[in-house]
């Protein structure tokens, strides 16, 4: 049974962790952009089609860090609904990459893309398997070493968070000086 103090400290990582993943994926924080919305509305419907460049070869980043992004999603949700069978989980994962690209295409914020759902859906599986290791190894003690973990890398993101969105706004976004 996990503590009181340690299921505050998972929501209240995770609702950082929400924050800061819409700030990422909306707004494409923390760089700097003098507009959010460039006015075209794109979606793409077919899987991966975008994920190849002129020569053929795939386009690993995009891929790659959109399955990153949703891997700790997996496993915030793993430990606030431990009682949930693992399919179960997985909808709230697709739920919110599905709300998210709804909301790219509606705001016209960046390209709509199926591929984008499946890699974040992906990244939230591979969280929930993720735990599911944890609870292995761990066992009792699981939710304090991931809450642990994610408390310091929550504060290394943060910080290097702030320091781009500073250096976006405060050090490139400056004209320069006659």
């Amino acid at each position: 049974m996990q503590s009181q103090t340690q299921k505050t400290l998972t929501v209240v990582l995770f609702a950082v962790y929400i924050l800061l993943l819409t700030g990422i994926i909306l707004f494409k924080l923390p760089f700097y952009s003098e507009k959010i919305s460039d006015g075209v509305r794109v979606i793409n419907l077919a899987p991966f089609q975008g994920s190849f460049n002129e020569d053929g070869a795939v386009v690993w980043p995009e891929i790659v860090c959109n399955v990153l992004l949703f891997i700790p999603f997996g496993i915030y949700i793993s430990m606030l609904k431990r009682e949930w069978f693992s399919m179960k989980k997985v909808l709230p994962i697709l739920g919110l990459s599905l709300t998210f690209e709804s909301m790219q295409f509606i705001f016209a914020m960046g390209r709509t893309d199926v591929t984008d759902i499946i890699n974040n859906t992906l990244g939230g599986i591979i969280g929930i398997g993720v735990y599911s290791l944890f609870l292995m190894i761990f066992r009792k003690r699981t939710v304090k070493v991931v809450n642990v973990f994610a408390a310091v890398l929550t504060v290394c993101v943060v910080l290097r968070f702030a320091q781009l969105f500073y250096l976006s706004h405060f050090v490139m976004g400056r004209p320069p000086v006659m």
